[in-house]
């Protein structure tokens, strides 16, 4: 039997973060993953495919919008096999550097499949069909999370699609049904719609994105209205058929009313579930709750301490950059240090056009929570920056404690809203006022200086926003 001090499950953003880390605390570590290299869902399945294809998706849009600043452009000939060995290219770059770093580690990785036998112990069914027994002193469970598959609709078609599906762009198919308006259905739709696919989104509650604030959500949907085919709100898909060239699908709106559409394809996109069965958990005691997720402490530590679990399959928000932030701990953990898991906000993006991002409370949930808030919103109709880039479809959004200043959540809805809600996590994280950001000076022109403008209006009028003084 082969030993290891820590043995890690799932080479995915958490679970490589956790090795690497791990080994540069001098421990002994073996990576077990299904992959030829390190990457798990996010590189090789999620989100770095997802955004190679919308950026494509953005510079075909770009090109069609041009027009209007005097640029025109012949109709765009897309090469789909070639868009899909450049997407290809970037993830074999990627994942391709992971196994260096990983070598340079002196990490032991072994590509398979792997089963608790016990508290202190694993068995690998290895890529080339050998089993190998590994023991450990610890273990960082990071087995990660796959698409939800609805049972009364699936069916065995290859006009059906879950996202891992979708990425592979096998072909860009006349008509897309997209089932779910989360952000997975509406990137992807996002990217099929502007290679050229007539998309329709369906989603069962009345507002696309649940748990986003309603004013940033309608700056978006007013944009994704325009570039898909329709968004059908408060409507069920009842049934699923495959016919000779398209799948029948049966509809239900809000009034009861039913009707049938074909679709060349359609794209299932309702969520993802924690990948914790089949794993041999019920040979320790690691306690897996209802929703499947595997119960953890503070230090990401589970029911069974020689066992740690971090990402997807420990808990909500199912995000890369969390599991991430948990892999330091769990490896700082085991190597003795003083850590834990307390962060005081976990930005999320939604990489649409424009793109979609929060952090910290949202303003429906300090409703929900009765909490005295200041709000301020920075329309960038007013931002030069966001005029030069033709994009004044976007907002910004502080909401402060009424008292103190405090910023306690900060909403963006634009072009590169989630490269710039790094700043609001930065600021909640140091429990900045108002004013923090309000007399930091912003480089002018920029979009980031929407935030300094939102915060000047928690005190009053902005430079270039007025607002009469309240009573």
């Amino acid at each position: 039997m082969e030993k290891t001090q820590v043995a890690v499950i799932g080479g995915g953003p958490g679970g490589y973060a956790a090795a690497f880390r791990a080994a540069d605390l001098g421990l002994q570590v073996t990576l077990i993953d299904t992959e030829k290299n390190p990457g798990g869902v996010c590189l090789y399945r999620g989100c770095i495919p997802s955004k190679a294809l919308l950026h494509a998706a953005k510079l075909l849009n770009e090109t069609r919008e041009a027009s209007a600043w005097g640029l025109h452009f012949d109709a765009p000939r897309i090469k789909i096999d070639q868009l899909r060995d450049w997407k290809n290219k970037v993830i074999h770059q990627l994942t391709g550097g992971l196994g260096t770093l990983t070598k340079q580690r002196k990490i032991t990785y072994v590509q398979g499949f792997a089963t608790f036998q016990n508290a202190h112990a694993l068995s690998v069914k290895t890529a080339d069909g050998e089993t190998r027994q590994i023991a450990f002193e610890h273990a960082i469970l990071a087995s990660g999370s796959s698409p939800v598959k609805v049972p009364s609709l699936w069916i065995d078609s290859a006009r059906l699609m879950d996202s891992t599906a979708a990425l592979e762009l096998r072909d860009i198919p006349k008509s897309l049904l997209v089932i779910g308006g989360g952000y997975i259905g509406l990137e992807l739709g996002s990217a099929y719609a502007a290679l050229g696919s007539r998309v329709t989104v369906v989603e069962m509650t009345d507002g696309l994105l649940p748990g986003a604030d309603r004013d940033l959500v309608a700056i978006l949907q007013k944009r994704i209205e325009k570039q898909f085919e329709a968004v059908l709100l408060k409507t069920k898909v009842l049934s699923l058929e495959e016919q000779r060239d398209s799948v029948k699908v049966l509809l239900e709106d809000k009034h009861g009313e039913q009707r049938e559409e074909p679709f060349a394809r359609v794209l299932m996109a309702v969520g993802r579930r924690p990948n914790s069965a089949n794993l041999g958990l019920e040979n320790t005691g690691v306690k897996v709750n209802g929703k499947g997720f595997v119960e953890v402490d503070l230090q990401r530590r589970t029911a069974e301490p020689s066992i740690f679990a971090i990402g997807d399959v420990a808990g909500e928000p199912m995000l890369a950059h969390k599991a991430n932030h948990e892999a330091q701990i769990a490896a700082e953990v085991i190597a003795g240090h003083k850590a834990a898991y307390e962060p005081a906000c976990i930005p999320a993006v939604v990489f649409t056009d424009p793109e979609l991002a929060w952090v910290g409370i949202t303003e429906a949930q300090a409703k929900a929570q009765g909490l005295d808030v200041d709000i301020a919103k920075f329309p960038w109709a007013a931002s030069g920056r966001a005029l030069t880039l033709d994009r004044p479809d976007g907002l910004t959004k502080l909401i402060a404690d009424k008292s103190t200043k405090r910023i306690l959540g900060v909403g963006l809805v634009g072009a590169g809203a989630g490269e710039m809600i790094a700043e609001g996590a930065h600021a909640i994280e140091m429990a900045a006022l108002a004013s923090d950001l309000q007399l930091t000076i912003h480089p002018h022109p920029t979009l980031s200086e929407t935030l300094m403008e939102a915060a000047e209006q928690i005190y009053g009028s902005s430079t270039h926003l007025y607002r009469p003084k309240r009573k």
